[in-house]
């Protein structure tokens, strides 16, 4: 029904008139160029916020010099973005569908901005620290609204596709020029330039967002439980912080605690939805199969591709030598590859069903893994490389098409909760990736080096090829020499035996997607949940009504 306020809600009357309707009716309303210029808006949040991740990483040589954060201070001023970006999805979505998904995005856009100066200028670690911390709360809000705005707008299953797929792409386009742009920024700039990339885009989305977004919210929220939010909120940030740390100190009680801790919250927190009446998280949405399979093969998806890219960054700046910069060129065909690869799927669907398609690029993409098990110690780069295009290409659609079928296979209303749900477990698929391939391939790393490491050699130089790399510095020439060729040898099979884990691991989701996959309609094209409930060419989507 229309709404004084141009926005847009759906209640059981509009779905009832809707379904009645004669079924002669013209199909959904198609999306015009109001709608395709508006996902250019929303296109910004995703481009800035996986560029202003991989930016920070290029800037900690230069920031510890300015300011001089301590060890842990360093680890907070790096993990508290995505830390508080993954605790607070879920909240920030529901919280989107209850009181509007444009009103939070540029409610977002402004803190997302605002917290951008305040992180070029810091002057302290700590002040680095809140500055990070607020832009991970903004940065949260982002995400989970520009994906269930593109839900509303594109009524159509094939425009939606299209939708989702270049806005993967831009995502995947922002972690492709954070390398490029940030180091080119840090040759003539100070640390904290890299930081103001995403102010005049930011103002831009504020400009235009209320131009062209149309609003959209549940009609019927129901009451929000603070026990729920609190159970959530902790569970998610005592996983995460676990994960994060096994990934980059390796084993250790406090983190394995932590990591328990937050799954046996999350038990309790699913056992409390089901008790209530308004659920923060509706968990019937998991017993719907396009949701559940969506959702697995993404978090798979990434599972692989983290773990193994975690490994090839170390291999091309370690084992091959190239500088950060050498390193995010070298990274142009997997960048080239996943956008391709991206905005490739939606066209193959003319020819081909999601699944067909989803299973035909994660193929690709087991060929690349399988190329990567025959990388060797010398003349690795060109075959890195190509890998690299292989796997992110196939990788790429599987995502795409798996958010779009994932988002909508619910109920229009709940737009906001699914997407933070997606991207959620995106987050936590990127980090169980980093954390148990990364603590695989360690052991490996330790096992093979300390068998050929030269005797008197610090045991530091065998807990990571970094740290053998520092060591080979310190020593004389020849004794240095042979250190870094072990330490060298010995990561190159920790990457072998990574790869054959993932060529298996995708093997495994290419089962279960033609397994599992979903039912064809009489059309041909897939039958995303959402024609059963209330999506694209579904008989329960009211009209749209711009505000």
């Amino acid at each position: 029904m229309d709404r004084s306020d141009g926005s847009i809600t759906l209640s059981s009357l509009d779905r009832h008139s809707h379904m009645t309707h004669d079924s002669t009716a013209a199909s959904p309303l198609r999306a015009g160029k109001r709608e395709w210029t508006a996902l250019g808006v929303l296109a910004l949040p995703a481009l800035l916020i996986s560029l202003d991740n991989t930016v920070l990483h290029l800037a900690v040589p230069h920031l510890s010099v300015s300011i001089d954060p301590s060890g842990l201070q360093l680890l907070w001023i790096v993990d508290i973005y995505s830390f508080l970006i993954a605790g607070l999805l879920i909240i920030a979505g529901t919280l989107g569908d209850r009181f509007g998904r444009r009103r939070l995005l540029l409610v977002g856009a402004a803190g997302f901005g605002l917290a951008s100066v305040l992180t070029a200028f810091s002057s302290s670690a700590e002040m680095l620290i809140v500055s990070r911390a607020l832009l991970g709360i903004a940065g949260a809000t982002l995400m989970p609204s520009s994906m269930s705005l593109i839900r509303n707008m594109f009524l159509d299953s094939r425009q939606r596709s299209v939708a989702f797929s270049v806005w993967i792409a831009c995502f995947l386009v922002g972690g492709a020029l954070g390398p490029l742009v940030g180091g080119a920024m840090l040759e003539h700039f100070w640390w904290g330039s890299v930081f103001l990339l995403s102010v005049p885009a930011m103002v831009l989305l504020l400009m235009l967002g209320p131009v062209l977004l149309p609003e959209y919210r549940d009609p019927n929220p129901g009451k929000i439980d603070p026990a729920s939010v609190l159970l959530l909120v902790i569970s998610l940030l005592a996983t995460v912080y676990g994960l994060k740390v096994l990934a980059g100190k390796g084993f250790d009680i406090l983190p394995v605690a932590l990591l328990l801790a937050g799954l046996g919250l999350a038990v309790v927190f699913a056992v409390r939805q089901r008790r209530l009446t308004h659920p923060l998280l509706d968990l019937a949405l998991f017993r719907e199969r396009t949701f559940t399979v969506s959702l697995t093969t993404m978090s798979l998806a990434l599972f692989v591709m983290s773990g193994s890219q975690f490994f090839v960054a170390q291999y091309i700046q370690m084992v091959v030598g190239l500088s950060p910069l050498e390193t995010g060129l070298a990274s142009l065909p997997a960048s080239v590859g996943g956008v391709t690869g991206a905005l490739l799927a939606p066209v193959a669907l003319r020819w081909m069903r999601s699944a067909y398609v989803m299973t035909a690029g994660l193929t690709m993409a087991m060929i690349g893994f399988a190329v990567l098990t025959q990388v060797e110690t010398e003349g690795g780069l060109v075959p890195v490389m190509i890998a690299l295009g292989m796997l992110n290409f196939g990788v790429a659609p599987t995502i795409a098409l798996g958010t779009d079928m994932m988002i909508g296979s619910a109920p229009p209303e709940k737009a906001g909760a699914v997407s933070a749900i997606s991207e959620t477990c995106q987050e936590l698929g990127l980090g169980m990736g980093i954390a148990i391939l990364g603590s695989v391939g360690t052991a490996v790393y330790r096992a093979e080096v300390s068998d050929t490491l030269p005797a008197g050699v610090a045991s530091r130089a065998q807990d990571t090829i970094g740290s053998a790399v520092h060591e080979a510095g310190r020593l004389p020439d020849e004794l240095g020499t042979a250190v870094l060729a072990a330490a060298r040898e010995a990561f190159t099979d920790s990457l072998f035996y990574v790869s054959v884990i993932c060529t298996v691991v995708t093997l495994l989701i290419v089962v279960t997607i033609a397994v599992l996959r979903p039912a064809p309609r009489g059309d041909g094209h897939v039958l995303d949940s959402a024609d059963e409930l209330d999506g694209p060419g579904g008989s329960g989507m009211p009209s749209r009504t711009s505000s």
